[in-house]
């Protein structure tokens, strides 16, 4: 069954009717290995830059089976990039509304947190940036906004508290670990803080690996139970393991930016993600950095059964390696099938180097 294109149903009516939606994956680390981000900066000129190359993996999440396509407007503020801040905002969403266009895919304008809060907690002036993107967002009127990234949940209600001016519905995730904010705010109480704020979808992206990522959800649902407050939940993770991380998460392991590969999630592994997520009652799935449209037509085959249809990238895809039945060889063969997979310990060949590491900090 194709997924049928219902234009006018937005985030919420999807999300309060019981649906699963699939956000997208990774831009900034995909785009760094393709050769159109600078890593350090990790801004996103690309949109303007390179245009194609940002369209192209728009579609690529897309065909996997996205229901969402975030404007590539991570740390695109004004402090981040000055004059070019406007122009790159105004781009991105182009893209995204153009490839969210070709199917049954709602457009979210993100934002993230500055660079400023951690010297100067002025509010004012970091409202200003965040307002500044808004009124972007606003003009090529996106679907919905998301508040993306923080690390401080002060910072992040700033964030939705400039967000909500737009009527639009708001969703907050935060890049923290089990451990909370970096201030030591446990995770139930930045998600009861964001919901009070007016977030409506709230949970965590990026930072932690997937296991990660969904005890830290799960405590955040616990902390909304224990308030009575009812809310949307969102996951989008890493594309890596990282069980070893501390509570900055991945940035602060020695093989980030560069020496991440060898902790890549099989495609697997994200089937079992989504399955938990669902199970944790979880209705917005995607991914962030690490995360490729692989892993995201992941979630959208394991979650094919209760959404009732597949992906078209799924059409190149047997579920569970069926596809391997055609092989030649009867060991490749006999890989055609879920137990196999599902039970597979994935050497690394790296036979001198420790399954974890140590954070720097």
């Amino acid at each position: 069954k194709k997924p049928i294109i219902r234009p006018g149903t937005g985030i919420l009516e999807r999300l309060d009717g019981g649906e699963v939606v699939i956000g997208d994956g990774s831009f900034l680390i995909t785009l760094e290995k393709r050769g159109y981000v600078k890593a350090g900066l990790w801004t996103p000129e690309a949109v303007v830059e390179h245009p194609d190359a940002v369209r192209q993996l728009h579609m690529e999440f897309l065909r996997a089976g996205a229901n969402v396509m975030q404007t590539f407007t991570f740390s695109a503020s004004e402090d981040n990039m000055e004059s070019k801040w406007e122009d790159v905002n105004a781009a991105a969403c182009d893209l995204a509304k153009e490839v969210a266009g070709k199917g049954d895919a709602l457009v979210a304008g993100g934002i993230c947190q500055t660079s400023m809060y951690k010297y100067h907690k002025d509010e004012a002036r970091i409202k200003k940036l965040f307002r500044q993107q808004l009124e972007v967002f606003t003009r090529e009127n996106v679907d919905f906004l998301i508040a993306e990234y923080f690390e401080y949940v002060e910072e992040a209600v700033w964030a939705v508290e400039v967000l909500k001016e737009s009527g639009k519905p708001v969703a907050a995730t935060m890049c923290i670990g089990p451990a909370g904010d970096m201030h030591g705010v446990p995770p139930g109480e930045c998600a009861v803080r964001l919901v009070k704020a007016g977030a409506s979808i709230v949970g965590v992206n990026c930072r932690f690996g997937p296991g990660t990522s969904l005890k830290t959800v799960e405590l955040m649902k616990e902390g909304l139970g224990a308030t009575g407050l009812k809310t949307h939940l969102m996951v989008q993770s890493l594309g890596f393991h990282t069980p070893d991380c501390g509570k900055g998460g991945f940035v602060d392991l020695p093989e980030y930016p560069f020496g991440l590969e060898p902790r890549a999630a099989t495609r697997w592994d994200i089937q079992k993600y989504a399955r938990e997520a669902y199970n944790l009652g979880v209705r917005y799935i995607g991914g962030c950095c690490g995360f490729e449209p692989y892993h995201i037509r992941a979630i959208a085959e394991e979650l094919a059964p209760e959404r009732g249809f597949l992906p078209l990238a799924s059409e190149k895809h047997g579920s569970w390696g069926s596809g391997l039945n055609m092989h030649t060889k009867p060991w490749i063969r006999a890989r055609a099938r879920r137990e196999y997979w599902e039970n597979l310990l994935p050497a690394s060949g790296r036979p001198f180097c420790p399954s974890l590491s140590k954070p720097d900090v």
